[in-house]
């Protein structure tokens, strides 16, 4: 199942990290902020015999060979098709990621978006042949080229999954049902103390997108590229909103069982939250609401000094083969980034659940990017407040 996640602060050598609202990226990426160009790296020419293993670094549920539970297993039969052994590291955070990829001891790395562009304009992942890898071809085109995992048209990556962050709800008890993220801000909300949030500082672009729809005249046009003035909104709304907040959660377990108990009744979740809680009896329901919602999109890179390159581009085919990715977004709780994987998924309904072939509802989320000085919305007449400064105002938002 998904894990909490915590994005960290940005990494000296990586400035770098460019949002998209949805299919935002008609760009196809670009050069980064400032028109900074990435190294050159060459990619991978032609497929060759494999190397006998990869390492990878992964997100906890990316990489499940049993062990975890019996049932849930896309990698024996990989190892046992390719004859490439997979030895896998979970990492609990995307500046871990970047870390560890910096060793050059691991081949792969499964990047969120704040990690990404990072990793390419550090020159420590390699651009990636996508005519060696079959699957590619069946990628949803809206996860293809995007900000967050390519540069100047180039793809440096294969497409994971993706999913949003949603607003979830007690219908027994939130009435009538949300339609706005305003619920969560309301001053005067009924639910004073049983309302949650996401304890991270990028919850701050939860607030920037709510404002972005509500006080116009601030200019916001992309959630992660604040200026002085509107961060300074950002953080004072979330300051407010702080007095109705119960707790803030990161664990997805706890939240479940905050919502079950009633100690939560209003607050931001992922769709694999409320199915779980649904699942437990608990009377809630998830809505994308009208100003739509932050999410995540991951990216399978390969680093530029992978030792075990050819056992690297077979895992990035199988990871986002039909079967595979239908194995992997069914317990990881998202969308997969395989159109064909919707046929193979055990639960018939998972891609309806998961709006994974419904283009215009990401055409709503804005990715998880990491914040930096440099607007990302292309503004150059102001400097935007970088992951640092959104970290030391998380902590003033907690008090």
């Amino acid at each position: 199942m998904r894990t909490g996640r915590t994005l960290t602060a940005l990494a000296a050598v990586g400035l770098l990290a460019v949002a998209g609202c949805g299919d935002g990226g008609t760009d196809a990426g670009g050069s980064g902020p400032g028109g900074i160009k990435p190294p050159k790296i060459d990619k991978l020419a032609s497929l060759g015999s494999g190397e006998g293993q990869v390492n990878i670094v992964a997100w906890a549920g990316y990489v499940e060979d049993g062990s975890t539970d019996p049932k849930v297993d896309w990698v024996t039969e990989f190892e046992k098709q390719t004859g490439c052994q997979v030895n896998v590291k979970v990492a609990g955070t995307s500046d871990e990621m970047v870390t560890l990829m910096k060793t050059g001891e691991y081949d792969l790395v499964s990047a969120s978006g704040d990690a990404s562009l990072r990793l390419i304009y550090g020159g420590d992942v390699a651009p990636v042949n996508t005519d060696l890898i079959t699957n590619y071809k069946d990628v949803f085109d809206g996860l293809k080229l995007k900000q967050w995992n390519s540069v100047d048209g180039v793809a440096y990556g294969v497409p994971h999954g993706r999913g949003a962050n949603l607003l979830m709800y007690r219908t027994d008890v939130v009435k009538p049902a949300p339609t706005s993220w305003g619920a969560v801000f309301d001053a005067n909300s009924p639910h004073k103390g049983k309302i949650t949030a996401y304890d991270s500082p990028i919850y701050i672009a939860d607030a920037a997108l709510y404002l972005m729809k509500h006080q116009p005249d601030l200019g916001i046009k992309n959630p992660y590229a604040l200026d002085d003035k509107q961060f300074a909104a950002a953080v004072d709304l979330l300051k407010k909103q702080n007095e109705l907040i119960g707790e803030y959660w990161s664990d997805y377990t706890k939240e479940v069982q905050a919502f079950k108990t009633g100690n939560s009744v209003l607050g931001t979740t992922w769709q694999v939250i409320t199915n779980l809680a649904q699942a437990d009896k608990a009377p809630v329901e998830a809505i994308l609401p009208e100003e739509g919602a932050t999410g995540w999109s991951d990216t399978w890179m390969i680093s530029s000094k992978a030792k075990h390159p050819n056992c690297a581009y077979r895992w990035m085919d199988h990871i986002i083969s039909p079967k595979a990715n239908a194995a992997v977004a069914e317990w990881f709780g998202e969308a997969p980034s395989n159109r064909l994987s919707c046929a193979q998924t055990a639960d018939k309904n998972h891609c309806a659940t998961f709006h994974a072939e419904d283009e215009a509802y990401f055409e709503k989320v804005w990715f998880w990017s990491t914040p930096v000085a440099q607007c990302l919305d292309g503004r150059t007449d102001v400097k935007c407040k970088d992951y640092a400064a959104w970290t030391q105002a998380w902590t003033t938002v907690k008090g």
